[in-house]
């Protein structure tokens, strides 16, 4: 597959400073653009719609179910998300490519369906006291969002990461756009607004997959036998959706740090705002992980199999071998780096920071700790990365289910601590997984020979 690496060269190859900071911005766009825009675009409508005759409350129940809306459709496609990638690229490396359209819409449909029946039910059953119209709104929400998400991993597979941007941004600058003139249906509208946005985006991820692969066929089902899906890929994506969002719902229903807002969803709005600005951090850290690993690591990684594959000399084997292991932990600890920067720098302007945004500053401490837990989200995410090059997907199954294991157990213990342990859980979870992973992967590197002549491993 063609790689967002050939783009960043193009930017970078003059040498200037200029050519640095313009390669460095362009890949912390594509790398953390879909996911700042999407809470960006959550965060606006609020203080858009603030100035309107909508009640504050109306605006609260817009945010908390769309928050829903995100987390269950990401949990709900975990195990098909990775796992379909992987099918795409196993049938692009074959030049099969006639199979990826067909596949793909077999795909949507499996997830139409589970969604829209998961969905269905939860209408009928969870929301007796809302509106028809909250309701049917929900439920497209919930199945768009799904669908998007599919479409979201096989175009980032596919290395399609500044059209993925230009999306979303068209997607959610028209969700704004849209619950704005729609405000004035209060809720319904809100909601209508942002399922508007999300049809033109997912719209424009099925324009470019056609595009991208003709087929003859419209729908094949492939994908779905045994032999051509891997379950440990399926379990990564599920147990990885569920860590992240796991310490979120265990504040959402702990009711000291909870109400309710409508039907059955709950939030915490003591967490959940410092968690949207702290993911807003991340930025500088995806910025290096596309930029290291995407360029350097790939370089090695590709010449090390090249050489492997057309039987190159030991000397240069080794040679590659020696590149990535060295491109692969100074980017990692490249991100490192930066995300601590990015921790102090949102540390010493936090209160500066709420200030502005007219914001308590009883949230400065919960803000500080969140930071450094996304900056080590952004740590794992580069070394789940290697690990996926390497097709070490038990390594990273262990590790993500780590991530979950830990989160749980840590966010509960800090739920009974107080609230002076808010957030600990999280960071803590993920510094433990981090550790964990940089030492398996000096590990693998240090066997990495060995086990690409002499091992056959199944996952």
């Amino acid at each position: 597959m063609a790689g967002i690496g050939f783009e960043l060269r193009r930017i970078m190859q003059k040498g200037t400073l200029t050519a640095l900071l313009s390669g460095y911005g362009y890949a912390g766009i594509i790398g953390s653009g879909p996911w700042v825009l999407s809470i960006l675009g959550i965060l606006l409508v609020g203080l858009l719609t603030a100035a309107t005759v909508i009640p504050n409350f109306a605006v609260t129940q817009f945010q908390v179910s769309v928050t829903y809306l995100i987390a269950v459709s990401l949990v709900l496609t975990g195990p098909l998300q990775l796992s379909f990638t992987r099918f795409v690229a196993d049938r692009m490396f074959e030049k099969r490519n006639d199979l990826v359209l067909p596949n793909f819409h077999a795909t949507l449909l499996a997830v139409t369906w589970l969604s829209g029946g998961l969905s269905l039910l939860a209408a009928l059953t969870l929301f007796p006291d809302t509106s028809l119209a909250y309701r049917l709104l929900m439920m497209a929400g919930l199945v768009l969002l799904s669908n998007i998400w599919i479409a979201t991993v096989m175009l980032s597979g596919l290395k399609q990461h500044r059209e993925i941007v230009v999306l979303y941004a068209i997607g959610y600058g028209i969700s704004v756009l849209a619950a704005l003139v729609l405000s004035r249906f209060n809720l319904e509208g809100l909601i209508g607004g942002f399922v508007l946005g999300q049809a033109v985006l997912l719209a424009g991820m099925l324009g470019l997959v056609v595009r991208e692969f003709p087929a003859a066929r419209f729908m094949s089902f492939e994908f779905f036998r045994r032999d051509q899906h891997f379950r440990s890929l399926m379990w990564i994506g599920l147990l990885y959706n569920a860590a992240i969002w796991t310490d979120k719902a265990m504040f959402w229903y702990w009711p000291p740090t909870s109400q309710t807002i409508i039907g059955p969803l709950r939030a915490s709005l003591i967490y959940d705002l410092p968690i949207f600005l702290a993911y807003l951090s991340i930025i500088p850290g995806m910025a290096v992980f596309m930029l290291r690993l995407e360029t350097d690591f790939v370089d090695y990684y590709d010449a090390f199999f090249d050489a492997v594959r057309s039987g190159g000399s030991l000397r240069l084997i080794e040679r590659y071998r020696n590149g990535m292991v060295a491109t692969a932990r100074t980017g990692v600890f490249e991100i490192i780096k930066i995300q601590a920067i990015a921790a102090l720098l949102v540390i010493i302007s936090g209160a500066t920071l709420l200030a502005w945004l007219d914001i308590s500053p009883l949230y400065l401490p919960l803000l500080q700790v969140m930071v450094i837990g996304a900056g080590l989200q952004v740590v794992l995410l580069g070394i789940l990365n290697v690990f996926f090059y390497l097709d070490r997907r038990r390594i990273a199954l262990a590790l993500v289910a780590a991530f979950f294991a830990l989160n749980l157990a840590c966010t509960a213990l800090t739920l009974h601590l107080g609230p002076l342990w808010y957030g600990y859980g999280f960071a803590a979870a993920l510094l433990g997984v981090c550790v964990g992973g940089l030492i398996a992967l000096d590990r693998v590197f240090e066997r990495l020979e060995y086990e690409t002549f002499m091992l056959q491993r199944n996952a």
